[in-house]
């Protein structure tokens, strides 16, 4: 397992370490600069002209350090200090002392040029405001200058809690992180800005802030393996659960395929598709495999008597905003007594008829939006739900009690009173039509087979980004189908369990 943090998390814990531990924060800035000396070396980086800028900060700190020991090493180093050195923290104040003995000069204007590696020591995590005035053009001249681009902790520009760009930010070809990994590394666009990223511990201690509730974390790869359900050799297609796919409209017969082939790719026992009758035929030839059950009008008895059926229910993908949808949906949320995922239009329903949230029987439901259908149901703008979408979706989890998975580049699933999680598998091959109804298939087909809310949530999340990229392997970035997502979402389960 790894955490990812946020701003205010990370200053918790350099805070921790240094009051209760003992350890001084120079002694942390030591250790950062060795790091980041450590990996330009490993990675036999040029370092025959190294430019290292350095604000006025600890991160600035950080950045002398890095100089001072390039310099000792025998490297040729420009150092230049972005800011009044009457402003600099006790910290850095020692490292420029530090680096002022070993003959370096200190610049106080960047100049452009060929350099072999350029590090940018600007801001650290702590950074709250936008990049303007002369320290925008400074991080752009960074930007423009010929060389490698290391940045130290965090590219300066980048926000540590959303991965927001503050007006500008650098643009690194690297980036050394300190103890943990922070939220705006993985969250775009600040991913872009990070480049490769890598974690050096420096003995802060974060085991206190790892254990609040809005520490944010995501799993090694090799943790997937313990999440998939078991599968007994005394077993019948009973024993691994029976789901009722309620989706597709007129025309949208393929909402249903995806959902009900996904499911039953992922290991459910038996799948059964509850559509408009216009998709009989041709979800008959697709998935011979599935048992289908249609209507031409809101039929509640027989909804109420495939409700009590069911081992599982995924309803709303394709299903319309028709009155006759909203009807199936308000009886689904009002009877339904087993977990429930709730995808696509099921959404859009919800958004426009809100009282229906008040009618949830029970804590087993799953919303899985996108950012617009997210949008629609709290009535915050994307760009508002972007930057502050781990409160946003922490406040609606726990107002209406369910778990939801808010579907982004970086998809989170946050549920009452646990820790968010984030999926970081996944990539740019699966922004296609009927991608959100195969992992709407996917978690309801991992339900099935007696996985909990959360474990069925997260492990779904990541098989259907491995099955991305596993498609996106043998594809291409362009040519990847939804359809495709299902093949390789088998793939990607066989892969954990071969581990």
């Amino acid at each position: 397992m790894k955490y990812l943090l946020n701003a205010s998390q990370m200053k918790r814990a350099d805070q921790y370490t240094i009051g209760q531990l003992q350890i001084p924060p120079s002694e942390l800035m030591e250790r950062a600069a060795a790091a980041c000396v450590a990996y330009m070396e490993d990675s036999r980086l040029d370092l025959s002209e190294a430019c290292v800028v350095c604000g006025t900060g600890n991160n600035g700190g950080d950045g002398f350090a890095i100089a001072r020991m390039l310099a000792e090493k025998g490297h040729k180093v420009t150092a230049v200090l972005a800011g009044d050195e009457g402003q600099c923290s006790r910290e850095a104040n020692e490292q420029i002392k530090h680096l002022r003995q070993t003959g370096t000069e200190i610049a106080t204007d960047y100049a452009e040029g060929r350099y072999s590696i350029i590090v940018d020591a600007l801001f650290g995590v702590g950074l709250n405001r936008t990049l303007e005035g002369r320290y925008r053009e400074l991080v752009e001249a960074m930007n423009r200058s010929e060389g490698y681009r290391l940045a130290v902790d965090i590219p300066s520009g980048v926000c540590a809690d959303n991965g927001s760009v503050m007006g500008t930010a650098f643009r690194a070809d690297a980036t050394v992180t300190f103890q943990e990994r922070k939220l705006g590394l993985e969250f775009y666009p600040g991913k872009e800005y990070a480049g490769q990223v890598v974690t050096a511990d420096i003995g802060i201690d974060t085991s206190e802030v790892k254990k609040e509730s809005g520490t944010a974390f995501t799993y090694e790869e090799s943790d997937y393996k313990r999440l998939l359900p078991k599968r007994r050799a005394d077993s019948n297609k009973g024993t691994y659960g029976k789901v009722l796919i309620i989706a597709g409209s007129r025309g949208m017969s393929g909402a249903a395929f995806l959902n009900a082939k996904a499911a039953y790719t992922v290991g459910a026992g038996l799948v059964q598709i509850y559509t408009s009758e216009d998709n009989r035929v041709i979800l008959q030839t697709l998935l011979p495999e599935a048992v289908i059950k249609t209507y031409d009008f809101y039929d509640e008895v027989e909804l109420l008597k495939l409700l009590n059926r069911a081992d599982v229910v995924s309803v709303g993908s394709g299903i319309g905003t028709s009155d006759k949808s909203r009807k199936i949906l308000r009886t689904v949320m009002e009877n339904v007594e087993v977990p429930c995922v709730i995808d696509a239009d099921g959404l859009n329903l919800i958004a426009d008829h809100k009282k229906y949230l008040d009618r949830l029987r029970h804590e087993n439901f799953i919303f899985t939006p996108h950012m617009k259908e997210m949008s629609r149901m709290t009535g915050k703008d994307i760009p508002e739900l972007r930057s502050q979408r781990m409160q946003i979706l922490r406040d609606f989890a726990e107002e209406y009690s369910v778990t939801c998975v808010l579907k982004d580049a970086r998809t989170v699933t946050m549920s009452a009173g646990r820790q968010p999680y984030v999926n970081l598998s996944g990539n740019a091959s699966m922004a296609k039509a009927g991608s959100g109804d195969v992992l709407a298939g996917v978690i309801a087909g991992l339900l099935s087979q007696g996985l909990g809310l959360r474990d069925a949530a997260e492990l779904g999340t990541y098989l259907h980004g491995r099955a991305g990229e596993l498609a996106c392997l043998d594809k291409g970035s362009y040519s990847v189908m939804a359809s495709d997502l299902i093949e390789y979402a088998g793939r990607a389960m066989k892969e954990q369990e071969d581990r």
